[in-house]
């Protein structure tokens, strides 16, 4: 018996350790050749590795499972199997992560058929994002103070992302050299590192400049560091410095659980909408690839619409 243990054991290892292999060739071909941000080769990496676990209990190999594996393994995303189950949005991108997966692993002629090839994902009900009004940005900007190095950082700091509708990933790696205050644009870099030009107003100019001139030299110091946002020792801010600024300019403006980094790019590209910017103009702002990304927000800013005229109208709601 213990003999037997010990042979599926290895059986079980070996089969994890060439699902391993398979999977760090995939994220290299997505890295070099499709240029994934590092944020995606993760994701895809941990729900390819959950994956691998699953088939390895099961004594398969990626390159054996079939159409029936996969869709257990979906299934027991849905149901849980004892542990807390996965939502239709989380599923239906572990489904577009396998699907990748083995495409490649087709077009390398590592096996035969895609099994993914006919899987039905879970209708994807599309959850409206949290969005800002325009009191609500003003107050989370006017509470900021300018009167020290972080206060004069954090101010330029939401001013940009809100201005300019950056994700957190853009704000953090924005250089120096690509905020242009003379012409009023920055050039964020986006997905699979696309670069791109986004207006800068005048008052995430104005926050930008002041923050720059007694703000950023105090902080960088004698350091050199290339990009724009640094930390309290002078090093570039990472993702996790900038959620912490904004959960605690968020609570001390009074909105707490209210925001995240992407709320402020959601209600950048709804107020654009509502003041009538047409779609296109938007959908180039936020480096959306496809339009339809970017349609979302018509249905935030037609409900902000709707929301107002109920307020506003006299005969709107009968008393």
């Amino acid at each position: 018996m213990a003999v037997t243990l010990e042979k599926g054991e290895a059986r079980a290892s070996a089969v994890e350790a060439r699902f391993e292999a398979l999977v760090l060739d995939f994220l290299a071909h997505l890295e070099f050749e499709r240029g994934l941000a590092r944020n995606t080769l993760g994701a895809y990496r941990t729900d390819l590795l959950q994956y691998g676990a699953f088939l390895a209990r099961r004594h398969r190999g990626a390159t054996e499972a079939d159409r029936a594996d996969i869709a257990d393994f979906l299934a027991d995303l849905a149901t849980g199997n004892g542990q807390p189950a996965c939502s239709p949005a989380t599923i239906n991108r572990k489904t577009a992560c396998l699907r990748s997966f083995y495409r490649h692993l087709r077009r390398e002629d590592l096996i035969d058929a895609d099994p993914t090839a006919a899987l039905s994902p879970p209708s994807k009900s599309r959850k409206l994002p949290r969005v800002l009004t325009y009191a609500e940005v003003k107050r989370l900007l006017e509470s900021v103070g300018d009167g020290d190095p972080i206060g004069l950082r954090d101010r330029a700091l939401l001013e940009v992302m809100y201005g300019c509708g950056l994700r957190a990933s853009e704000a953090v790696g924005l250089e120096v050299n690509e905020v242009d205050l003379r012409r009023g644009f920055v050039r964020p870099h986006g997905k699979g590192n696309k670069e791109r030009m986004v207006p800068l107003g005048r008052e995430a100019a104005a926050a930008v400049t002041r923050y720059l001139r007694a703000g950023r030299g105090e902080l960088v110091g004698s350091r050199h560091e290339s990009r724009l946002f640094v930390n309290f020792r002078g090093g570039a801010l990472t993702r996790q410095g900038l959620y912490k600024i904004i959960r605690r300019r968020a609570r001390a403006a009074g909105l707490d659980g209210k925001m995240s980094p992407h709320t402020l790019r959601h209600s950048f590209a709804t107020h654009l909408l509502s003041g009538g910017c047409d779609l296109r103009s938007v959908q180039e702002m936020l480096g959306h690839a496809d339009v339809a990304t970017t349609q979302l927000y018509t249905h935030l800013s037609g409900e902000r619409i709707k929301e107002v005229y109920f307020k506003s109208h006299p005969r709107a709601v009968i008393k």
